[in-house]
């Protein structure tokens, strides 16, 4: 979350000419809700069910970029069936980094609604720790310093069609 992986993502595409996919905008468009309105209406549980669902529609998928929610690696085997069907790419972004663009966001944001500063840090740092162990599997891993302009040449040049 906040890492740029839609930004990038996009950009991506469009210099490969590839389609681009953001798993969540496709997960809003499916259940025609907000993802915090299916937070409200039902729970994370069954928002993680359907991410791992429509996941599903782009595996092995020819030509396309999927950009994933953060959470979407950590649960089920998403994580394994991405490696097994794609590069999977992790856009390392410092928790300090994070911290500068997620306070600006907590309120469009179901997991960081009404949390405190304080709270927020904490959250980056556990999530951070809690789910390196899923990122760290990507074939590809970058570290986002500011913006991710520079970091779709470097993507590039490692991709090998």
């Amino acid at each position: 979350m906040g890492s740029g992986k839609s930004y990038v993502g996009k950009k991506l595409a469009e210099k490969l000419n590839y389609d681009f996919v953001d798993l969540d905008d496709y997960l809003i468009e499916k259940e025609g809700l907000s993802i915090a309105e299916i937070f409200e209406k039902h729970d994370e549980n069954y928002f993680r069910e359907k991410e791992k669902q429509y996941l599903s529609d782009f595996l092995g998928k020819e030509k396309t970029v999927l950009a994933t929610g953060g959470g979407a690696p950590c649960f089920f085997d998403n994580m394994q069936k991405m490696c097994n069907n794609g590069i999977t790419i992790y856009l390392y972004t410092s928790p300090t980094l994070l911290f500068e663009r997620l306070s600006k966001q907590k309120e469009q944001r179901p997991l960081l609604k009404g949390k405190t500063d304080d709270e927020l840090r904490d959250f980056i740092l556990e999530k951070t720790k809690e789910r390196a162990l899923y990122y760290d599997q990507a074939e590809l891993i970058f570290e986002i310093k500011e913006n991710g302009d520079k970091i779709i040449h470097d993507i590039i040049d490692c991709l090998v069609f």
